[in-house]
């Protein structure tokens, strides 16, 4: 499984850049996003920028993966997925459309 980590953007040099988890320093490989400029947030995937994300964004998958780390440790997630709690499972906007249409099979 590969997860994605948020990582703000510190410096950029061409199609590569340095960015932070916040703990530690990485080079990272920009070439599927565009232009970035230092402060821009990216969730990365072993070690590619894969999407330009906002602050509030990288906060709640940060939050999420500490939660995550937390329960593997064997502690609690406490308030990690909090923003999970107050809403429904939603489906990708293509099936809630064959959905609404009456579609129920592939």
């Amino acid at each position: 499984m590969c997860l994605g980590v948020p990582m703000q953007i510190l410096s950029v040099d061409g199609i590569a850049g340095w960015a932070t988890d916040g703990q530690a320093e990485t080079l990272i490989d920009l070439s599927l996003t565009g232009p970035l400029r230092p402060g821009d947030w990216v969730l990365t995937f072993l070690g590619a920028a894969r999407e330009v994300i906002d602050a509030e964004t990288a906060a709640r998958i940060a939050a999420a993966l500490d939660g995550l780390r937390a329960i593997m440790a064997g502690g609690d997630a406490g308030d990690a997925f909090a923003d999970l709690d107050t809403r429904s499972p939603q489906l990708p906007p293509h099936l809630q459309a064959a959905l609404d249409a009456g579609r129920t099979t592939a």
